[in-house]
């Protein structure tokens, strides 16, 4: 199978909170606080596991610190997810991530891959 994924994936542990769910139409997740645990970081987006279900196409904003003072906040889209026994499994892509903080990504992935 041939691999379509636009960036690699480099393992991130980390926990966020999301604390506010949102479309275009309305906000579903407004002053509740759900934290999330990272499971891996790429240039295109994250991965990671809830104990909540979000709904598909639908976006929050995060604070993603790499360590080394090398943090920034984002805006991710849900684009997959799947139900474990532990939780949601879900895919999130990055919405208009600036070039600079892309080369923190590609940082962070060389300092992992030492």
């Amino acid at each position: 199978m041939r691999e379509r994924r636009r960036a690699n994936r480099v393992n991130f542990n980390a926990v966020i909170t999301i604390d506010e769910v949102y479309n275009q139409e309305r906000v579903i997740k407004g002053q509740r606080e759900v934290p999330i645990h990272v499971l891996d970081i790429s240039k295109g987006g994250i991965g990671f596991i809830a104990q909540e279900e979000l709904p598909l196409d639908y976006y929050f904003n995060a604070k993603i610190d790499l360590g080394n003072g090398k943090q920034f906040y984002s805006v991710l889209k849900i684009t997959r997810f799947e139900e474990k026994e532990d939780g949601y499994n879900y895919g999130c892509e990055f919405t208009g991530l600036a070039d600079i903080l892309s080369l923190y990504i590609d940082e962070f992935e060389e300092e992992v891959s030492q």
